[in-house]
This record gives C-alpha cells, sequence and structure tokens, in this order.
C-alpha cells in the first residue's frame, strides 16, 4: 500500500472530455433525401478536465440529468461515444477492465444464488475452494454480515443487499470502485450507516472510489475529492481536495458548513438550518 505522498495525484485522468447525443429525427424522411434527417445534438459533457487522485473517494455532484452517470460509465469504460482522453493510470480507457468494478443503482445481486455464492462471483477463478470461502466470509465480516453466507438476497433488508454487493465488489480486490448513487431507496438509518460501511471499507482497503451522489452532505463527509457540475451541457462548476480531518462535522466545522452553503447556492437551493 502506497503512502499518501507517493500516490499519484492523476491517477484518473481526463481531458477536453465531450458527450453527445443525437435526438431522433423529428421530420419524416422523403423518399428523396439522400440521407436520414438526424435530429438535433443534444450535448450532455462539454470539454471536461479532472484529474482524480490515487486511493481517493471522488465525489461527483450536481443536478439530476446533468451527465453524472455518463461520466462515471465512460470513465468505467462502459460508454465509448465521447470525444477526448480519459486514462487510468496512464493507460486509456477502452472499455470495462475487471480492475475497475462498477456497483449499479439498482440491486445487482443474483436472486438464485445465496449471500456467498454472489459474493464469490468473481473469485471462481481460485482452485483452492477453502481459500475462496475464506476471502468471502472476510469481506462478508468487513461489511458486518459474518454468517449470512448461506442466505439468499430476498431474505436480506434492502441496506444489507448494499452491503452484500460492496463485498462482492471488494473481494475481487479491484484498483478502482465506481458507484451510481449507492444509497438510492434507503431509508434514513441505513443510508448513514452505508456511509460508515464504505469509509470503513475504504480505510482498511484504501482503493480509488468514484462516487455519484445527490447528496451534498454524503459528498463532504465523505469525499476526499469533489466535483460539482452545472447543468446541461455540463461543465464544472467546483473542483477541489477536501482536506478536512475525519471524522467530519458540520455543527463543530464552520468551514465545512460554509462550503455546504456554498455549494446549495451553487445548486440553486438555500440551505435552510
Amino acid at each position: 500500500m502506497l503512502a499518501k505522498d507517493e500516490r499519484r495525484k492523476d491517477y484518473i485522468r481526463i481531458r477536453s472530455l465531450r458527450k453527445a447525443y443525437q435526438e431522433r429525427r423529428q421530420a419524416r424522411r422523403e423518399p428523396e433525401d439522400p440521407a436520414p434527417r438526424l435530429g438535433q445534438e443534444s450535448v450532455v459533457l462539454e470539454n471536461i478536465d479532472l484529474d482524480m487522485g490515487e486511493g481517493e473517494i471522488v465525489c461527483v455532484l450536481g443536478p439530476s440529468g446533468c451527465g453524472k452517470s455518463t461520466l462515471l460509465r465512460i470513465v468505467a469504460g462502459f460508454d465509448p461515444g465521447y470525444t477526448g482522453q480519459v486514462e487510468i493510470d496512464g493507460k486509456t480507457v477502452n472499455g470495462p477492465s475487471p480492475d475497475h468494478i462498477f456497483v449499479f443503482q439498482q440491486s445487482g445481486l443474483l436472486d438464485w444464488m445465496t449471500v456467498g455464492q454472489n459474493v464469490g462471483l468473481g473469485l471462481r477463478h481460485m482452485k483452492d475452494k477453502a481459500a475462496m470461502k475464506e476471502k468471502v466470509a472476510e469481506y462478508l465480516d468487513l461489511v458486518d454480515l459474518a454468517g449470512f453466507e448461506s442466505r439468499y438476497p430476498f431474505q436480506l433488508s434492502g441496506g444489507m443487499q448494499r452491503r452484500v454487493e460492496l463485498a462482492r465488489a471488494m473481494a475481487v480486490n479491484p484498483d478502482v470502485l465506481f458507484m451510481d448513487e449507492p444509497f438510492t431507496g434507503l431509508d434514513f438509518l441505513t443510508h448513514m450507516r452505508m456511509r460508515e460501511e464504505v469509509l470503513n471499507l475504504h480505510d482498511y482497503l484504501q482503493k480509488t472510489i468514484v462516487m455519484v451522489t445527490h447528496d451534498i452532505e454524503d459528498a463532504l463527509i465523505m469525499g476526499d475529492r469533489i466535483i460539482v457540475f452545472g447543468s446541461r451541457p455540463t461543465k464544472v462548476k467546483m473542483a477541489r481536495v477536501l482536506d478536512f480531518p475525519r471524522p467530519r462535522d458540520f455543527s463543530s466545522d464552520p468551514d465545512l458548513a460554509e462550503l455546504r452553503r456554498q455549494i446549495y447556492l451553487m445548486m440553486g437551493v438555500h440551505y435552510a438550518l
């Protein structure tokens, strides 16, 4: 594990990124038309330049529909239809990689598999099945689900299912974990617990985590770096390192509370205590 001062500051490097969709044409195509009449171009991301450091939790904020999830899919290699440059650890991203794991908004657990089998999905290459079973148990223990190996997803709460997904993602020892709104649909207390679980996992494993969220407080409490997008066509409104000590508390840190207020205003909302 590298010391903080040895880690790359531009581990994920994005330059001149542009993403646009061609809208469906509105006009009917006539037989004499030499080519299809394409609709207007809809620009999602425009001239995005970003650096994300190795071992950081990077939180991406912005209004709905601004392209946060699109950025995540591009960097993870799931969306090749863009212009610009995207690199991870000095290598151009050309597609998905087993070293870059994506946790989607919707549950990705397989209902017909037990919790242990779900967590072990990415470990099936291991010839030593006893070692594989031990590793599954280790990562379930990390998310406080020791002893749940034989349960099925339908027997778990929503928060427990999300923790199983975290264990499965980290068990394969990825270099980067991408998380798209990982706390969506969770009640308040479960949300807080999941936030704590992610921070504990990061503290233990020191992996690079890139997380899209709508929640400003999640971003400020969890992030080592925060990126705030504006409305479409999306440009970066703020990108800064968060050097506040942990655990973070808005009531005892006026600078953190002031940054929260600024981001709310930046996103067009007046924060009320």
